[in-house]
């Protein structure tokens, strides 16, 4: 007989034991690894397969260049695409696009960044290139190797049940840690099989919730609204991901694009963002480094927000910070411009607070039991109430 997730999962001394049947896996402890949700870019949403070596040295120029990494992006990730073939080694080479991947590495380290690469459990990656399945081992050597800092492990063409994925996944933690090199593991699986209930036992530091993002506000909003639920299971270390930034590619608006961001802070979101960073608008870059609000989602007691009211296509997240404040957003998921009232009494805030406007960078004063704004269409207000 099975034995079901709940059962099989036991600590000891900050060990995690996974049972799976009648087999025990020990886990290494957490690493220390992404205290803070991840922040960095991404190659999938705006290159898909087309991503090249230039490409990313491109993504870490913008990045030191303009802000971002002084605001807190790190991570320059490559998305699937960047393989070969395997030699009659096993050894996965990469293709034609990426002709050195340990001077790429290099080149991206040398800026002060860190970088990430993208595999599969199963045989083939979502774009049908080589995954890791059968050579866990072998390609997590070469990953450290090359000094690669994060994965993301797509689930794409594996095949099994629950219990098969938490071992192939489980396989791949132990084959990074086996390595030595510090490794962020991020598990793409869809948010399939309440991943989000054993995803930090097989070593995950976050793991995707949903299916893939697009760039329009129907499918942002889909997914980062429907995070509500999820919050008692993110802590430092481990975090649910609804996937990706659209900001900057073109198909929402302002409006939309603040409601993107502000959204995937309060629900302490990795922020990788998908867009050109070397083609990017002056609001683009001002969406993504706003100071106030980045803090908000690198809030060091990582704590997950949640839906505290709602009204129709009005609500209100809150999000407790570790200064005892709370950040508070007003969402109109409406068509037209309406007022949205946070009531003290459901944020968990006193008779009377101060609010700061997190995007207009404005102080605005103390107000008594409520605070009422006016949001337009798609948009949002997020304001820090103490």
């Amino acid at each position: 007989m099975k034995m079901s997730l709940a059962q099989g999962i036991t600590r000891a001394m900050g060990v995690v034991i996974l049972m799976l049947g009648s087999v025990s896996i020990v886990l290494a402890q957490d690493a220390g690894l992404a205290r803070t949700p991840p922040m960095g870019w991404n190659s999938w949403n705006h290159f898909a397969c087309k991503v090249t070596d230039a490409d990313v040295r491109s993504a870490a120029d913008a990045i030191v260049a303009n802000g971002m990494k002084a605001a807190g992006y790190i991570y320059v990730n490559i998305d699937d695409c960047w393989q070969g073939k395997r030699d009659e080694k096993g050894v996965l080479h990469p293709n034609e696009k990426f002709p050195d991947m340990k001077a790429l590495a290099d080149y991206v380290h040398s800026k002060g960044l860190k970088v990430g690469i993208y595999s599969s459990p199963g045989p083939k990656t979502c774009a049908r290139y080589e995954g890791s399945f059968g050579h866990e081992e072998q390609d997590a050597r070469m990953y450290a190797d090359w000094g690669i800092d994060y994965l993301k492990y797509d689930y794409c063409s594996f095949k099994g049940d629950v219990d098969a994925q938490i071992a192939a996944y489980v396989k791949m933690h132990e084959a990074l840690v086996k390595t030595g090199r510090p490794i962020v593991f991020s598990l793409c699986q869809y948010g399939m099989d309440r991943v989000w209930s054993w995803g930090p036992t097989v070593g995950g530091n976050l793991w995707r919730t949903t299916e893939d993002i697009t760039d329009e506000y129907r499918s942002m909003a889909f997914i980062g609204f429907g995070q509500s639920g999820l919050e008692r299971f993110a802590a430092p270390g481990h975090w649910n991901d609804p996937d990706m930034l659209e900001i900057g590619n073109g198909h929402m608006t302002h409006d939309e694009y603040l409601t993107h961001m502000s959204l995937w802070c309060i629900l302490a979101a990795p922020l990788l963002a998908g867009n050109d960073l070397a083609k990017m608008t002056p609001e683009t870059l001002e969406i993504l480094t706003n100071p106030e609000v980045i803090a908000v989602n690198q809030d060091p007691a990582g704590i997950q927000g949640w839906r505290a009211a709602q009204e129709g296509p009005l609500e209100v997240w809150v999000k407790p910070l570790s200064d005892g404040s709370k950040a508070v957003g007003l969402f109109n998921r409406g068509e037209s411009l309406m007022p949205v009232t946070a009531y003290f009494r459901d944020i968990g805030v006193g008779e009377a607070a101060s609010v700061r406007d997190l995007w207009a960078k404005r102080d605005l004063g103390v107000v008594r039991d409520h605070f009422t704004t006016q949001v337009p269409k798609h948009g949002v207000v997020l304001v820090k109430v103490k």
